[in-house]
């Protein structure tokens, strides 16, 4: 269900933004006393963070990680019952989907790091990512239904990842799943335990960070754009993307490298 905040405030920025040394931008949802509800003002922060970001030679991911015991608990409640307007919660919704489409539109794979809960549209924005890394503890709903409310946002993003029958059955019901149920489903690709999920995420980052970056920014791009196409429309574009990245610095390295049978040295790291 959308979160109901706490009366405790939090401080702070409500979205912080770290960038490691090995090619990673580590965002942070800092709304732990509310379960990281996403307000009107952190939608701002999160999208003033991704408009941000610089597509840097070294770039290779965004992770998309929160403070306290949940991920994110949807939308706040309480500030929207306050707004009782049609036209404010349309361009509520419309600041939501604004978020959400800054992470297919960020040049590079973003992957969600989940703890806890993730409902409403807080398992939107881990159905948005491209990626998603779960603890065992964690748990998905879009319970918006249970107040009468059908969560129709969420659902863009929900059917975009699993099969039409599980979608139907989270939106109608609003009941949780856990961890590898949505494992399962194909909402997340990997579940650690608890104590291991930042291990976990690692290993997927050290997969990326040992690729080429011209090689991630053409798929983020590719696969987002071929998702709207038909069938031969999409193998169409596929093969013009293919044929242009044939032509990379990158690619004539890497072949080279398979060859030889050594490491290859991108252009681009």
């Amino acid at each position: 269900m959308p979160a109901s905040p706490s009366a405790q405030p939090d401080t702070g920025d409500l979205a912080v933004v770290r960038h490691d040394d090995r090619g990673v931008v580590h965002l942070t949802l800092n709304r732990p006393a509310s379960f990281n509800a996403l307000s009107r003002d952190m939608l701002t922060a999160l999208d003033d963070a991704f408009a941000a970001i610089d597509p840097d030679p070294s770039l290779r991911a965004v992770v998309i990680a929160a403070e306290g015991r949940a991920f994110c608990a949807g939308h706040d409640l309480k500030e929207m019952r306050e707004l009782g307007d049609e036209d404010a919660y349309r361009q509520l919704f419309a600041q939501c989907s604004r978020v959400m489409q800054r992470l297919q539109d960020c040049p590079v794979p973003v992957i969600a790091r989940i703890q806890g809960l993730a409902t409403a549209a807080g398992c939107q924005l881990a159905a948005s990512c491209d990626m998603a890394v779960a603890a065992r503890s964690a748990r998905f709903a879009v319970s918006g239904i249970k107040v009468g409310l059908f969560c129709s946002t969420p659902a863009v993003a929900l059917t975009r990842n699993i099969g039409p029958k599980q979608a139907a059955e989270m939106l109608f019901t609003g009941e949780f799943i856990d961890a590898d149920q949505a494992l399962e489903w194909g909402l997340v690709n990997r579940v650690a335990e608890d104590d291991a999920l930042d291990d976990s995420l690692e290993v997927l980052l050290d997969s990326l960070r040992a690729k080429s970056q011209v090689a991630l920014f053409t798929g983020k791009a590719m696969l987002a754009r071929q998702r709207a196409l038909p069938l031969g429309q999409a193998y169409a574009y596929a093969g013009e993307v293919m044929a242009a990245n044939m032509m990379a610095e990158d690619v004539a390295e890497g072949i080279d490298a398979f060859v030889a049978k050594r490491a290859p040295h991108w252009r681009h790291r």
